[in-house]
């Protein structure tokens, strides 16, 4: 009983030796300590950023705002567009250049793409979130619709299933091969919305707070501002993952 108890705690070795790594550096001023503060002061300053002066708290919330709705508009048009084309494999063979081609380009490459097109506000920086997470949710639909297990679909077919029973098979079948897609899109938007906050004129968030702590040569609410960011994509991560665990527990039996 014990012994389960402590491995439920083992996610939390590589946390506490980190943090060693990080105040034997500090201690040792292998960093020069003004850039590198020690992981003390970089709490009191999240710290305070959250339940002190608020300022964080806020640009944390904003950060998550639109991140999550970029995510969700990237899984509304990433996975009905995946399904269609995984649905054949010569539709989704003609587009698969252009797939591919976008899906190698740096997404901040069309940066000024997007400026052009939307101007500068909150909707720009979700629609480059959305844009660079429904790649990734497309590719891994239609590969999973594709890759489908041919021998339940022939079961379906023999049994005489109807092609809506059939197509809910390959439905099935493709969920675990989307989630890759949903957890990988997830983290890309939030690189993105953090990248586009720091880069296009933004007014919150937390790649501006990253930015601006940076320019004040405020190190340690500069580092508190990077821990918030690493925490909410953990989270989002642990999120999509928990959802796969409850909604594909059957994948691969």
């Amino acid at each position: 009983m014990k012994l389960k108890k402590l491995q439920k705690l083992r996610p939390l070795i590589g946390v506490f030796g980190l943090l060693a790594i990080w105040q034997l550096v500090v201690m040792g001023e292998i960093v020069d300590p003004v850039l590198l503060p020690p992981p003390g002061k970089t709490f009191v300053a999240a710290w305070d950023g959250l339940f002190g002066s608020g300022k964080l708290a806020f640009d944390f919330g904003k950060t998550v705002e639109r991140s999550l709705m970029g995510i969700a508009l990237a899984a509304a048009i990433g996975i009905p567009v995946g399904v269609v084309l995984g649905a054949s494999e010569k539709v989704y063979r003609s587009v698969e250049f252009v797939i591919d081609f976008f899906r190698s380009t740096p997404a901040s490459a069309v940066f000024p793409l997007f400026l052009l097109f939307f101007g500068v506000g909150d909707q720009t920086k979700i629609y480059i979130a959305a844009f660079g997470a429904s790649l990734a949710i497309i590719f891994n639909t239609a590969y999973g619709v594709m890759n489908a297990r041919k021998t339940r679909v022939l079961a379906a077919r023999v049994m005489g299933a109807p092609a809506w029973q059939r197509m809910l098979v390959v439905l099935l079948e493709s969920m675990p091969q989307t989630f890759i897609g949903l957890r990988t899109g997830a983290t890309l938007a939030l690189v993105l919305m953090i990248t586009a906050e720091m880069l296009l004129g933004s007014v919150d968030g937390l790649g501006l707070r990253v930015f601006e702590e940076q320019q004040l040569f405020n190190m340690p609410a500069m580092y508190a501002a990077i821990l918030l960011a690493g925490v909410l994509g953990y989270a989002i991560n642990l999120s999509f993952f928990l959802l796969e665990r409850t909604f594909v527990h059957w994948a691969g039996r």
